[in-house]
């Protein structure tokens, strides 16, 4: 490549440049933001699959609350009826 057609080539891509920071995508702050929204993607994703892989004891632990919190309700609901209806 001679002179000429090295200064053909900086110019154009100067003029590339140019034109795509006025749009906005060759700025720093643009690359930034782009790369920081991607790790935060993959950050969320790494921590669903650690979730889902500890599923199943969450699940049964999860179980066993919902079990124990009807019995408790319908425990309360009992002593509310007797309150209620019973004898006096």
């Amino acid at each position: 490549m001679n002179s000429a057609s090295r200064a053909w080539v900086v110019a154009t891509s100067v003029g590339v440049v140019e034109a795509l920071k006025d749009q906005g995508i060759c700025r720093w702050n643009y690359a930034l933001r782009s790369v920081q929204q991607h790790l935060k993607n993959q950050a969320r994703s790494i921590s669903q699959a650690k979730k889902l892989s500890s599923t199943p004891s969450a699940m049964v632990s999860k179980r066993l609350k919902d079990e124990k919190a009807k019995q408790s309700e319908e425990s309360l609901r009992t002593v509310m009826y007797l309150s209620c209806w019973g004898p006096n």
